[in-house]
């Protein structure tokens, strides 16, 4: 399953790197990662006019698209969209940041699972 991570490089920008989540058989019931510890659980909506400036992830944190768009920017100018189902692995706790934008003037709903 891919999971797309967003982390800050040792030039203190943010960077994307797309990383696979290994799963394993677990027969009728289908693949699984391993379990995973989190920290808590964030439901989200963003309004269409959502554009906020260069800012860090308040923690390392999934954030899972249940609904809508985000646009990411990172230093470097690189955007990636991502919609409903995406998993964005936030880690850019420090640095320069990101950008974020709603897209196409659409609300978005979301889900924020912290891991510390």
């Amino acid at each position: 399953m891919r999971v797309t991570r967003l982390f800050t490089g040792t030039d203190g920008e943010s960077h994307f790197e797309d990383i696979e989540m290994e799963l394993a058989d677990s027969g009728p019931i289908g693949a699984l990662s391993e379990k995973l510890p989190v920290t808590g659980l964030i439901f989200r909506y963003t309004d269409e006019e959502y554009d906020y400036d260069w800012h860090n992830a308040p923690c390392r944190q999934y954030i899972v698209m249940l609904e809508g768009a985000v646009e990411i920017e990172v230093g470097d100018g690189t955007r990636r969209v991502f919609r409903d189902g995406d998993v964005l692995l936030a880690e850019d706790v420090d640095g320069r940041g990101h950008i974020s934008r709603a897209v196409a003037g659409q609300p978005r709903r979301s889900l924020f699972i912290t891991l510390e």
